[in-house]
C-alpha cells in the first residue's frame, strides 16, 4: 500500500492538494481501494471546517464556507494534519504502530524538515540575548518553518539548546 505512485501529493506537483484528492478518490473508486477511498472522504468531509469569517448586514458576526477556489493548501494539510493526530491517538491507545488509513493520509504532508535542518537554522538565525528564555524562540521557528516543521520536536530542540 505505502510507496503506491499513484496516491499522495507534494508541493512540487502541477496540482493543488485539493484537485489530487479528488483525482485520487475517482482512482480510489475506480480500482475499488476501500482504505484510499475512505481516507479522500474523511479529509474532504472536513472541509466544511473551513470558513471565512463575514459580517452580516445586521452587524452580526458570521461564517460562510471557503468555496472551493478559496481552499489552499494549507488548508487542507492542517486538516490532514489533525486526522493524522487523531489517528496516532487511536493507534496508541490499540498499541499499535500504524496503520493503512494513516500510512495513506502521510502521502498528502509534505515532507517534514529533519532535526538537523532545524539546528542549523536556530544557530545561523536566532539570537538568544533577545529573549528572557529559549522557549520564545519558538514562534519565529515555527514562523519560519511552517507546517514542515515539528513543534513538539523544535520545543525538544530548544530546551537541550
Amino acid at each position: 500500500m505505502s510507496g503506491n505512485p499513484e496516491y499522495g501529493w507534494n508541493p512540487e506537483m502541477p496540482l493543488t492538494l485539493l484537485e489530487k484528492i479528488k483525482q485520487d478518490l475517482k482512482t480510489a473508486m475506480l480500482t475499488k481501494n476501500q482504505e484510499a477511498r475512505t481516507a479522500m472522504r474523511q479529509i474532504m468531509a472536513e472541509f466544511p471546517k473551513l470558513t471565512v469569517p463575514l459580517t452580516l448586514e445586521s452587524g452580526k458576526k458570521s461564517t460562510r464556507l471557503k468555496k472551493p477556489e478559496e481552499i489552499s493548501n494549507d488548508d487542507i494539510v492542517g486538516i490532514i494534519n489533525g486526522l493524522v493526530k487523531s489517528e496516532q491517538t487511536v493507534l496508541e491507545a490499540r498499541q499499535e504502530a500504524t496503520s493503512p488509513y494513516l500510512e495513506i493520509l502521510q502521502l498528502y504532508l509534505p515532507k517534514l524538515v529533519s532535526r538537523e535542518e532545524i539546528e542549523v537554522w536556530v544557530k545561523e538565525n536566532i539570537d538568544f540575548s533577545q529573549f528572557k528564555n529559549k522557549m520564545q524562540a519558538m514562534g519565529m521557528i515555527m514562523k519560519h518553518f511552517g507546517k514542515t516543521a515539528d513543534g513538539k520536536q523544535v520545543n525538544q530542540i530548544l530546551r537541550e539548546m
